[in-house]
């Protein structure tokens, strides 16, 4: 389902396209062949600076934005690294003892990562797990026991097999912190620090990727970083420009109305709500009105959440619809629409929902329903983020609703 890779990405792209080969960076052949027969052949931006330093030892804080090809960029360096180590897969009894860890805020984004990764690890004979909550455990723990030389992993779930004696850290040779900022938006920094006190005397290797290097991130990497290397790329800036930005004052009567009528004029739209039961109600009310979509949301089962952004992926489902958590989850590239049918927090919130379209250098439209009395929270956003639009009044069987992407509501003020 992932698509943080350069296959996919379209021909516009420039900014994201670089020249350097898998090869060129110190790639082992057999992971250079498994990636030419999916189409990979250049390298991202990310991965042809974190590669090579990677493949060197070096401890890595690498700043890039979702969407921009860091699985690759830590995924492949680590798998390789632990292929040359010494060690065995720990199969058969006692915990298993993996020498390489990834660790990251969701269940959706360990499933996609295990997706990137497994192929690539069987090409070097690695044995890739992840594990992650609202899955049955003990399967999980059976898969462990067949073989386990990296794990993908969401911190509740990997301290809860620690403490079953099922899994132990202590001898990782490579960990990798993904989304370090949202582990930390999420509170899961004293499970991650949990990890970081149990490996601290075991000689490794620390690759951390975040959107933004502040606060708790920051402090944890002048703790338990040694000397490490800064990659950065993809500003918010960059981000938001690749952008088509609206923001629209809706009628509380008609607000879902011109939710689905944008709905229907574009081909995949992810639709953000604050609350689980919000998102479940807007699902009823836009099928009401002829939009098939489906929420995803932590109260639903795994299956369920799985299948939503399966079919989502897959062209299936043109509308999804996610509370904030969730949305964490979700890095699929061909979005073109984000709505925030409620407000995010904050400008970070903002842009991080809206960080679900334009990737990969791609173009895509967010739209913002505000009612009257969420105006100015929208004016305080854009200020954060340095982004002048009109808040424009508009009704449901509106034209421009229906091409978003070509309108641009400043020239009509300017007439």
């Amino acid at each position: 389902m992932s698509t943080e890779t350069p296959e996919s990405m379209p021909s516009a792209a420039d900014q994201y396209a670089t020249t350097k080969t898998f090869a060129e960076l110190g790639v082992a052949t057999p992971l250079v062949e498994a990636l030419k027969e999916k189409g990979i052949l250049t390298a991202f931006p990310i991965q042809a600076m974190t590669i090579a330093d990677a493949l060197a030892g070096r401890d890595i804080c690498g700043k890039a934005k979702t969407g921009s090809g860091k699985t690759l960029g830590f995924g492949l360096p680590m798998l390789q690294r632990v292929a040359e180590s010494d060690g065995f897969s720990n199969e058969g009894s006692g915990p298993a003892r993996p020498r390489g860890l990834v660790l990251l805020p969701t269940r959706e984004l360990a499933v996609q990562v295990h997706e990137v990764l497994e192929p690539l690890g069987k090409a070097l004979g690695l044995h890739v797990n992840a594990v992650y909550g609202g899955a049955d455990i003990e399967k999980q723990v059976k898969s462990l026991k067949k073989g386990c030389d990296i794990i993908i992993a969401t911190p509740g779930r990997l301290i809860d097999l620690g403490d079953r004696g099922e899994l132990n850290v202590e001898n990782l040779d490579v960990l990798v912190l993904d989304e370090a900022d949202r582990m930390a938006d999420m509170g899961f920094m004293p499970q991650v620090e949990w990890v970081l006190r149990r490996i601290a005397e075991h000689p490794h290797q620390t690759l951390l990727f975040s959107a933004t290097l502040d606060g708790a991130v920051d402090r944890l990497v002048k703790r338990y970083l040694t000397d490490p290397v800064f990659h950065e790329v993809a500003s918010d800036s960059q981000t938001v420009s690749l952008m088509v930005h609206h923001f629209l004052n809706v009628h509380q009567m008609d607000r879902v109305k011109v939710a689905a009528t944008i709905c229907k004029s574009m081909n995949k739209t992810v639709i953000f709500c604050r609350t689980k039961r919000g998102a479940d109600r807007l699902v009823e009310q836009l099928q009401k009105e002829g939009v098939n979509a489906a929420a995803i949301h932590g109260d639903l089962k795994q299956s369920q959440r799985e299948k939503a952004l399966a079919d989502f992926a897959a062209d299936k489902l043109p509308v999804l619809v996610a509370t904030d958590v969730a949305a964490r989850g979700i890095h699929i590239d061909g979005v073109d629409c984000v709505m925030h049918f409620d407000p995010p927090e904050d400008h970070k919130a903002y842009l991080h929902r809206s960080g679900r379209t334009a990737r990969a250098g791609s173009t895509g439209v967010v739209v913002s329903l505000l009612l009257y009395n969420q105006i100015i929270e929208a004016e305080v956003i854009m200020r954060r983020i340095a982004l002048k639009r009109p808040i424009v009044e508009i009704f449901s069987n509106n034209p421009h609703l229906k091409d978003l992407a070509n309108w641009d509501p400043t020239l009509e003020e300017s007439k």
